[in-house]
């Protein structure tokens, strides 16, 4: 139950697991065209443009930042932990002019501070991280993207913790890109970097001056691949990961069927249930706004007195492997567990369950039973 890499479906290990076919054989150009059409429906994104290459989720937001940004250019960045301060790193190397505005430890970005700064000068480029995986603080992209279009800036979307899991409507809010990486909500293992780019943004890649700095991550080279498997016909810049691909097909289908409102509901409501069982439990999270916790994932801290070298291994002794903390701030403070992609309410009450047991064996103050009883009562909606 850790943030990624998540647990898999059958199906799609069994995609994994096929044998290697060449990235130019029928099936396979099937498969990866197949793939890059849904990418649209998860993304609610009909008239985006998919870009699916081998990488992490850290090379999906360097494929967005090294084709929109030349040097010189201004770009913000909203910071709510480590992947938003990644970006600041990522934008400097490029030769952006970076402005940060980080967030307060657990909180989201003040919208009004935002506004002050695209209102303030020349922003082309504003990045924020839709959920950080190392605070479980969830911003309002759709307010974002909202102030962005205002100020005529380009809004780029790390969703790398979200697409799949939370309310995302790209085209609708008018989010210029959306990336993520394959081993989180979408479902696949790792090896993928995913991203969706709206019209403003490829319009403003196609005006850029400057060459793309990166090689490997030049839109110009990606964009012939993608668009050849799309229409059903084979290419080549790089050779593609054509078994992680086949996963991803399955994978984008399933959800695809599930339907986006419905997943994003299940999502809610599964996360709601764990964090009633935590606050049962009497357990306190880093994400201090309710509003602003995550879906997809919750920061929760350790019980008083308790440490991550004393609880963590209890609740692995019970079934549940669980992440440890990541701000550096706050890293021993803190554990984080991942409720996102196929996860079930059977998951999320084993997980409680597993969690009772370490607050138990480390001799932890907390109510026998309380933390699954709450989450049942959630999600039946006979809470008190």
């Amino acid at each position: 139950m850790i943030p990624g890499p998540i647990e898999f479906e059958p199906e799609v290990l069994q995609a994994l697991g096929a044998p290697t076919t060449s990235h130019v054989a029928p099936d396979f150009i099937e498969a990866f065209g197949r793939a890059l059409e849904t990418m649209r429906t998860v993304w609610r994104s009909p008239g985006g443009q998919p870009f699916v290459v081998a990488g992490s989720g850290t090379f999906a937001m360097e494929l967005a930042v090294a084709n929109l940004i030349e040097p010189g250019d201004r770009a913000l960045v909203l910071s709510t932990g480590v992947f938003g301060d990644r970006f600041e790193d990522l934008l400097g190397r490029h030769g952006a002019d970076v402005t940060v505005i980080r967030a307060p430890l657990g909180r989201p970005v003040d919208l009004q501070s935002v506004e002050d700064e695209l209102a303030s000068g020349d922003v082309k480029l504003l990045t924020v991280t839709h959920v950080d995986t190392s605070t479980a603080v969830r911003v309002p992209i759709r307010e974002v993207g909202a102030l962005a279009r205002r100020h005529g800036a380009l809004c780029v979307v790390d969703g790398v913790c979200s697409v799949a899991g939370e309310e995302i409507e790209q085209d609708d809010w008018g989010l210029d890109v959306v990336l993520t990486a394959s081993q989180k909500a979408v479902g696949v293992p790792p090896g993928l970097a995913l991203v969706m780019a709206g019209r403003r943004a490829m319009e403003a890649f196609a005006a850029r001056r400057a060459p793309v700095r990166s090689y490997y991550a030049d839109w110009a080279k990606w964009l012939p691949i993608m668009t050849a498997y799309e229409s059903r016909k084979p290419s080549y810049f790089g050779t593609p990961a054509v078994n992680l691909v086949a996963a991803l097909d399955v994978s984008l289908r399933r959800i695809a069927e599930e339907g986006m409102p419905a997943r994003w509901t299940r999502h809610a409501r599964l996360g709601a249930a764990f964090r009633a069982g935590i606050e049962a439990l009497g357990l306190g999270f880093v994400a201090e706004d309710p509003a602003s916790r995550a879906n997809t994932l919750t920061a929760c801290r350790y019980p008083a007195g308790v440490g991550a070298v004393d609880f963590l291994p209890a609740v692995k002794a019970a079934g549940v492997i669980v992440a440890g903390g990541l701000h550096p701030q706050i890293k021993t403070e803190y554990f984080r567990v991942g409720h996102m992609g196929s996860v079930s309410l059977g998951d999320v009450l084993t997980t409680l369950g597993a969690i009772e047991s370490a607050m138990s064996k480390t001799n932890a103050a907390h109510e026998p039973g309380a933390g699954v009883a709450a989450a049942v009562a959630h999600w039946t909606g006979t809470a008190a």
